[in-house]
């Protein structure tokens, strides 16, 4: 008999990852710093709530490709603030660097969430012109996917393949594995609830998507099994999947293959970006 899984140890990163903090105070430091010296629009409202705002890093170059990051937290913690060191890296390698916030809960529900980065990246659409790849960390990971999966020929005013590829990092796609846990006290969830915000429940869209599922190799059972069932369900005509685990890294030094220059983790991204631009 198979001993029932604890999902409260699977997936309390905080836990799993002590030295989160000192991790975090390494990213807001270098991210600080960027935000000072960088070419960037701060703080442009995508609506009219407190959050509901973005940060754009530039290059120099209109046609420079565009990258969306979505910062994690669970859906109940972050900010974009925290993630400007990614805009570094990238845009020390010609790509543009979008960052929004996003509400929170239990201010918000999740599905409020999706709702919220539907309507940036029709906003960032409008601004730029330009069909961004999406980068995601954690809940960021699962709001990627959600991206994906959302029909955007459905969606006014934006064209039907304004994203069709995303890099889910660490996420959670299907989130009925939370309702038990610590971190549903602020996510309010019951079962029926957390299918309905899993984009492994939903059907996929027609048209082409390219995903690129990345996972930590010292995570959970549960983070690495996410990312492959959500390669192995998306696997379809017309979609390219791939699963990559990252040698050494835990739920948060992932991010930091992602800085790193030249790590096989960004230029992989680099690669996707550009295959974006116009």
């Amino acid at each position: 008999m198979t001993a029932a899984r604890d999902y409260e140890a699977e997936y309390n990163n905080s836990r799993r990852v002590p030295e989160f903090p000192a991790i975090a105070a390494r990213w807001q430091s270098a991210s600080n710093a960027y935000r000072r010296r960088a070419r960037a629009r701060l703080d442009v409202p995508y609506g009219a709530g407190e959050r509901q705002r973005y940060d754009l890093f530039e290059t120099g170059e209109a046609a420079a490709p565009l990258l969306v990051y979505l910062h994690g937290g669970y859906w109940q913690e972050g900010d974009r603030t925290l993630y400007a060191h990614l805009a570094d890296a990238f845009n020390a390698r010609g790509v543009r660097v979008a960052i929004p916030s996003y509400s929170l809960c239990p201010a918000v529900e999740v599905a409020e969430i999706v709702a919220e980065i539907q309507r940036f990246l029709g906003v960032l659409w409008r601004e730029t012109s330009a069909r961004p790849l999406l980068v995601g960390h954690s809940a960021g990971g699962h709001l990627t996917a959600a991206m994906l999966a959302t029909d955007w020929t459905a969606v006014p005013e934006v064209p039907g393949d304004l994203i069709a590829a995303g890099v889910p990092i660490s996420g959670v796609f299907d989130l009925e594995p939370l309702v038990t846990t610590s971190i549903n006290r602020a996510l309010r969830l019951d079962r029926e609830r957390a299918r309905r915000v899993s984009p492994l429940r939903w059907p996929r869209p027609a048209g082409a998507r390219t995903v690129l599922a990345v996972v930590g190799a010292e995570e959970s059972a549960e983070f690495r099994r996410q990312s492959r069932e959500l390669c192995r369900q998306w696997a379809a005509p017309g979609w390219e999947t791939e699963c990559l685990e990252v040698a050494g890294a835990n739920h948060f030094t992932v991010i930091d293959e992602l800085a790193r220059a030249g790590s096989a983790l960004q230029e992989r991204v680099l690669a996707l970006a550009r295959e974006r631009s116009p």
